[in-house]
């Protein structure tokens, strides 16, 4: 993983906000659980929980579950045994539901909106944030995904090698949704010469190698460097800088070769940038005719994941449970502590389900992956994933009222990369 465009945001940092309230009163059919009861499995048995759902549109349910009825002390926040825990959950029943799930990155992939905005913007029932994405690692481009990202069957960001990383597939068109871990292979071709050259990313920043940063001609360096396709989806230029640009139009053919970085992409066209010694090698592969793009995705059984129209996908890290049994597995530090939560998920039964668990609160205390696997389990979550959390973590409706209470200072809500929306239809 090249560092600075593509290491994880730091969502998780420490944050203690106090006295939050949630941003949407749901009313109807409130339901207190006993000590002892079939409530979530958070803290002490005998702790008291309340749940009240709301149908938002058919076959779209909106559930509040509070646990715990006592603030917790602001030094005890990640210790504490009796909460409280405030939990949000969408639930979609697509054989009752009129409308698709669907992700939306808002006007560009590089840039980043609430997920209030994205909701919106999108016309959708309501959505949660999802992938992880550059944030502060990036200033220019945060809303760059850190892993798989897949609009309406285009590939704008490859899945990560790393094991942790799990990706959430979404088929609009069906509304049927699969939690995994892709892989992906990306090469250009020329169609004369059928010279090759192999794609290291999708639509991010190419490193220029540390010991050819001062060289502003990139062919004279001898050191690899990075090769990389980009989309008109990535942002209204592409990145400049030192290194070899060229530009294809729909076909693939050549429009124009610059050896500097830097472009603004008409419709239709995409670019392939290089830097350090790669440059030469695209200038070679790209020389006098047309290439041929592959891009190949596949799943953890090495099966082809065809890249078609209405399939989306995005980014987690972890899964939480696999084939109805909890697979998280042990770890250590701030991103295991306690913390706001997304997931998503599916039951055995085919409904699909969203969910926010605030925290770094006194009112809601947030959770560690084990629990967060646990709560997923309890909601009947067969297979679920834990999807950008910390400061990102927000459920929003229609008119864009916050569900959940973001852990910003004073409920602030982050700006993120993208949402996971359902939106209404026939």
């Amino acid at each position: 993983m090249t560092l600075s465009p593509r290491t994880v945001r730091g969502a998780l940092a420490t944050v203690v906000v106090a006295a939050a309230t949630i941003g949407v009163a749901l009313p109807l059919n409130a339901t207190a659980a006993t000590a002892g009861g079939s409530g979530l499995p958070l803290g002490d048995p005998d702790l008291a929980e309340t749940r009240s759902s709301q149908e938002l549109a058919r076959g779209v349910t909106l559930t509040r579950i509070v646990r715990g009825t006592e603030p917790a002390p602001a030094d005890q926040i990640n210790t504490t045994t009796r909460g409280p825990w405030v939990v949000s959950v969408l639930t979609i029943d697509p054989r009752k539901a009129k409308g698709h799930l669907q992700a939306t990155y808002g006007p560009d992939l590089a840039r980043v909106e609430k997920t209030s905005d994205l909701v919106r913007s999108a016309g959708a029932v309501a959505g949660v944030n999802a992938s992880f994405f550059t944030f502060t690692a990036d200033p220019l481009y945060p809303g760059d995904p850190v892993g798989l990202g897949i609009s309406d069957g285009k590939l704008l960001s490859e899945p990560l090698t790393d094991p942790a990383e799990a990706n959430l597939l979404i088929d609009a068109k069906s509304n049927k949704v699969i939690a995994g871990h892709l892989q992906w292979s990306g090469e250009v071709r020329n169609r004369a010469t059928h010279a090759e050259l192999p794609l290291e990313f999708v639509n991010h920043r190419p490193v220029i190698p540390a010991d050819c940063a001062s060289l502003p001609d990139q062919t004279t360096c001898a050191s690899p460097g990075d090769v990389v396709l980009f989309t008109p989806e990535f942002a209204a230029a592409t990145p400049a800088g030192a290194g070899v640009e060229v530009v294809l139009d729909r076909r693939g053919c050549v429009v124009s070769t610059a050896t500097t970085r830097g472009t603004s992409l008409k419709a239709g066209q995409t670019s392939l940038q290089a830097t350090g010694q790669d440059t030469v090698a695209l200038l070679n592969v790209a020389s006098g005719g047309c290439l041929d793009r592959d891009l190949k995705v596949s799943n953890e059984d090495g099966d082809k994941v065809p890249l078609r129209s209405g399939l989306y996908g995005v980014t987690g890290r972890y899964r939480l449970t696999a084939n109805g049994e909890i697979v998280v597995p042990d770890g250590s530090g701030s991103f295991f502590d306690r913390n706001p939560r997304t997931i998503a998920g599916t039951t055995p039964d085919g409904k699909i389900v969203l969910a926010t668990l605030d925290g770094r609160q006194t009112t809601s205390v947030g959770t560690t992956m084990d629990e967060t696997a646990a709560v997923a389990q309890s909601l009947g979550l067969r297979n679920s994933i834990n999807l950008d959390g910390g400061g990102s973590t927000a459920m929003a409706l229609q008119d864009g009222t916050l569900v959940n209470h973001p852990s910003g200072t004073g409920g602030a809500e982050r700006a993120v990369g993208d949402a996971i929306v359902f939106v209404p239809g026939h």
